[in-house]
């Protein structure tokens, strides 16, 4: 496609991932764990074992809520996000709807030692429905600020919302103030839970976000 001056752009889009993609999904991830976890996080990880886990997950889930979808730029894979039900029985409260305008970003969730009202560091959902946890969502650095992140973030939603889920949750490094303001402009706000992550070289606190998603078929 053109834009308004006749210079050819690549066509965008989000799709869902394929077993193909799983190497370009982990060198965004590395990259982005670089950027916002240190060089130290990143140099023990095998590249190679984070692309098979992502090869797998790419591959046939094992429920049918869970998905991994990429962002495109003509065939370029730049961006990607994952989405699954919450692991545990969620009590978000009810606030301002999402709206998927702005792109965000997910981090790891493994060593959590989360503080808060709930012991075990999930949000519970009284309304029925369930909860879609955003795992994940990075776009390669030089890709950002296009869209891809918004467009990935709202197509989740979409996706969770078509799907029945009435929730959406995602846990952020709280010093990452760029990533939060991104997923507070979105309708995302903070529910009052935070966690530590134990990482090489020390630990991170993140904090839980969540958002309304409007019931599939109403206005938004």
């Amino acid at each position: 496609m053109t834009n308004n001056g006749g210079v050819t752009l690549a066509d965008v889009s989000v799709r869902p991932a394929q077993p193909a993609d799983a190497e370009a999904i982990a060198r965004i991830q590395l990259a982005a764990w670089r950027a916002t976890l240190g060089e130290q996080v990143v140099d023990g990880l095998d590249a190679d074992a984070v692309a098979e886990t992502w090869r797998r997950a790419a591959g046939a889930a094992p429920d049918p809520r869970a998905r991994v979808l990429v962002a495109v730029a003509g065939p370029t894979v730049v961006g990607f996000a994952a989405c699954a039900p919450s692991s545990g029985s969620l009590r978000v409260p009810d606030g301002e709807a999402f709206d998927g305008e702005r792109p965000a970003h997910g981090e790891p969730a493994t060593g959590e030692r989360p503080t808060g009202d709930h012991r075990d560091g999930e949000p519970s959902s009284d309304g029925g429905g369930w909860t879609a946890e955003l795992l994940a969502l990075e776009v390669a650095p030089d890709a950002r600020r296009a869209g891809h992140g918004s467009r990935l973030l709202a197509a989740v939603a979409d996706l969770a919302r078509e799907r029945g889920a009435h929730h959406l949750a995602t846990w952020t490094v709280r010093s990452d103030a760029e990533r939060t303001a991104f997923l507070e402009a979105a309708g995302l706000g903070e529910a009052g839970l935070r966690r530590r992550l134990d990482v090489p070289g020390g630990e991170v606190e993140e904090i839980l976000l969540t958002a309304v998603l409007p019931a599939h078929g109403s206005a938004r």
